[in-house]
């Protein structure tokens, strides 16, 4: 496919006082048509030829370790893809327990491949916000997971650190859990150096829903030419102090949570450089990917003011995005799910294709 890929071992990184923004490939069209029902798509962004500046701290300024700009400047070395028990078989796929390692971590997940030779375009896959505590192996996203299997895509599905069988990171909420968005930039990796024959490590996308679609557009700023394209439903906001003040700030029951954070980095009034930092939004200049957005109208948990007001920041930096509306659908999409799917897969047959 003749794809550039990031050497990710250090080679080729931006430091912290430099970012280097990264054009995007085009791909061929796959022949299967994409869906067109009564929805209609809002936003619709044609890519940017001339990237502009980098949002980025300057030489003088520290960068703080919890930031989307230290992830920048991070040595990935996602590796160690291990296939274990299978957990369920059908006659479209084979689903399996896995783990992989992420920097010291070893996270769980669960895979989905196929029947037949391969090998399978790939899609990893992040999950919405579950409470750890009872949280088990694959939770979330059944429905996609099968959904996108059955359409040939080999489906890596990732707990994220302190989920289910995987290791534990003690410091993962004082840091606004992006460790996630390592999860999955080593899982990419993970997969890409597996060498199993079912998997194309050459073309790899990603999807993520609610928590998930935020993780996704975190790695799309940090890791821009890692995968060929991703998609996120009813995602988070793009500005984390949104998502701060609705689930953490304002809720009584995470008073502790809170006080914690802004003791260690600063209130969004007074260390707005810090929140400006751990939001994706800020450094959307970076992504070179193609990105699908979905979100009902009546959304309750993530409200569609926040993916118009992302959409509204990807123009402005020229990016290749598109949004889709649903009137009337909430956070998990109920009638008009199988439209969304039907787009997605649309979406990943043009842009990964071969």
């Amino acid at each position: 496919m003749g794809r550039r890929r990031l050497q990710l071992a250090g080679a080729g990184l931006v430091t912290a006082c430099l970012l280097v923004t990264m054009g995007c490939t085009s791909t061929a069209a796959k022949q299967r048509s994409a869906d067109q029902p009564s929805g209609q798509p809002t936003g619709s962004v044609a890519p940017s030829r001339t990237p502009g500046p980098t949002a980025s701290p300057t030489a003088a300024v520290r960068v703080d370790p919890v930031s989307l700009p230290a992830l920048m400047t991070k040595h990935y070395d996602g590796r160690g893809l291990r296939i274990g028990r299978v957990l369920a078989s059908n006659e479209a796929y084979v689903r399996r327990f896995v783990t992989y390692r992420s920097g010291d971590l070893r996270i769980s997940g669960i895979l989905n491949v196929p029947r037949g030779s391969g090998p399978f375009p790939v899609l990893v896959l992040g999950h919405g916000y579950i409470d750890p505590a009872v949280y088990v192996n694959g939770q979330g996203l059944l429905r996609e997971q099968d959904y996108l299997a059955r359409n040939g895509y080999a489906v890596l599905h990732t707990d994220y650190r302190g989920h289910a069988a995987s290791d534990d990171d003690p410091r993962a909420e004082v840091s606004l859990r992006l460790g996630y968005t390592e999860d999955v930039i080593n899982a990419v990796l993970a997969i890409r150096r597996s060498g199993l024959p079912s998997l194309d490590g050459e073309r790899v996308g990603l999807l993520g829903r609610s928590m998930g679609g935020g993780v996704m557009l975190n790695v799309l700023t940090v890791q821009p030419g890692l995968v060929d394209a991703a998609v996120v439903f009813a995602p988070v906001s793009s500005d984390t102090v949104d998502n701060f003040d609705r689930w953490i700030r304002n809720d009584p029951v995470r008073n502790s949570l809170a006080r914690s954070i802004i003791d260690r980095h600063g209130s969004p009034e007074k260390a707005p450089q810090f929140w400006r930092n751990v939001s994706p939004r800020t450094f959307f200049d970076r992504i070179s990917e193609p990105l699908l957005v979905h979100h009902g109208t009546d959304d309750e948990s993530c409200p569609i003011r926040w993916s118009r007001a992302t959409m509204q920041a990807l123009r402005a930096a020229g990016k290749d995005a598109r949004m889709f509306t649903y009137q009337g659908e909430h956070h998990a999409f109920g009638p008009q799910w199988p439209t969304s799917m039907r787009r997605t897969v649309a979406f990943f047959d043009r842009t990964l294709a071969p």
